[in-house]
């Protein structure tokens, strides 16, 4: 979960996520030398005592600030193509959920099980148990199990929502009438907390999400016991 006054991102709890963390430092990296770079070309120009200097022929200077971005566009883009294509790649998931945003709370729909499915409303203040997070608790998770490959699809019933998760590097817009796709794995056990990000009405901020990654023998006697119920 996010902290007060935080910077930086959540600590990555998916391969996805690293990659995005790693890129985002690569490109920061050049957004730093570039910004040196300019302040530094700034500076001389306002502290300089040359005054009323012609440059009638500048070919070396032109290809500098020519091929340096070109450069630099290259090096940021291929890193970024790459994830995206990973992003996308879907193989053989091993559990599929489908993510259905309300006015103003999920279904989760476990599309490998016949009965599967549930609502997911936040917990009001007043029914929190000790320990458990003020606007980001739900009353039903959607639990996966870690380590597998989990394909989302996620919709809307009403209005445009976005199921998102930032520890998980997922964020995917839930739109009335069309299905959008994506995949995840949760590399460790844990909680993963994430909000709608997409105003969506008045109790926008009232809907969470929350995704409980378990030992695939702990998620097979969940699945158990909520087929029962």
């Amino acid at each position: 979960m996010a902290h007060p006054s935080q910077l930086g991102f959540q600590d990555a709890a998916s391969p996805i996520m690293e990659e995005l963390l790693h890129f985002h430092d690569h490109a920061l990296m050049a957004v730093f030398l570039i910004s040196t770079l300019v302040l530094y070309i700034i500076t001389i120009m306002m502290t300089t005592k040359l005054t009323n200097t012609n440059a009638m022929d500048a070919q070396e200077i032109e290809m500098v600030w020519t091929v340096m971005p070109a450069i630099i566009l290259v090096v940021i883009a291929l890193p970024s193509l790459r994830i995206l294509y990973l992003m996308d790649e879907i193989s053989d998931p091993h559990l599929t959920v489908k993510a259905i945003g309300h006015q103003w709370y999920w279904t989760y729909e476990f599309t490998n099980y016949e009965d599967l499915a549930f609502d997911s409303y936040m917990t009001p203040t007043k029914d929190l148990a000790p320990g458990q997070l003020r606007l980001l608790e739900v009353d039903n998770r959607m639990v996966i199990p870690m380590e597998s490959p989990i394909r989302m699809l996620v919709s809307a019933e009403d209005v445009l929502h976005s199921w998102a998760v930032p520890s998980l590097g997922m964020k995917t817009d839930a739109i009335p009438g069309r299905l959008n796709q994506t995949t995840f794995i949760a590399s460790r056990p844990g909680m993963f907390y994430g909000q709608c990000s997409e105003i969506c009405g008045a109790n926008h901020s009232f809907m969470p999400i929350v995704v409980e990654s378990v030992p695939l023998d702990n998620f097979e006697d969940w699945s158990s016991l909520m087929l029962e119920t």
